[in-house]
């Protein structure tokens, strides 16, 4: 009988543990990231600007000793620029790279809108568009009321072209 508990409560989706995802605006969509990722997250502050980079690459912070990549996901996802106001936030990320060697990165939204808590069972994966419309970042989507959360694979969307000094592409 205690066995028969148990796998009603493993089976059932109310008992399923929820995933928490921190999600941001960048024009009128709405994103996710996986919260466990989050580091830290702070008003936008000046960086330093590193010299032919992409437009997407603002530069880098020192964040308590540690140099930190900042991208602009807005530039990013080729949207159209807007200026870095009073809510304009950047969310420090963990990411796994190459080798699973972590680095902390740094995003820049327009900003941050809430906690979301969504079931594995919620989220529903990415529509295949055909050519022509990249999906690669986008892990999954998840509902909050009336909007549709498209929630990123930070690893993904981060490590591309990116690569630590020395480091060569393994297919190189």
């Amino acid at each position: 009988m205690a066995e028969e508990a148990e796998k009603s409560t493993t089976m059932d989706p109310q008992n399923e543990a929820a995933q928490q995802y921190l999600t941001f605006s960048l024009a009128d969509e709405e994103y996710g990231v996986d919260i466990l990722r989050v580091q830290e997250i702070r008003g936008w502050e000046q960086v330093t600007r590193i010299p032919n980079s992409p437009e997407y690459v603002k530069g880098v912070l020192n964040l308590r000793g540690a140099i930190v990549p900042i991208f602009d996901l807005r530039q990013r996802f080729e949207m159209a620029p807007q200026a870095y106001g009073k809510d304009t936030v950047l969310i420090v990320l963990r990411v796994t790279g190459k080798r699973s060697k972590t680095r902390n990165m740094g995003v820049v939204v327009d900003a941050v809108s809430d906690v979301l808590d969504s079931r594995a069972s919620e989220i529903r994966g990415t529509p295949d568009f055909g050519v022509g419309v990249a999906t690669e970042y986008i892990s999954g989507l998840a509902s909050a009321g009336d909007k549709m959360i498209m929630l990123l694979d930070v690893d993904r969307l981060l490590n591309e072209d990116m690569h630590a000094p020395g480091e060569k592409d393994e297919a190189a």
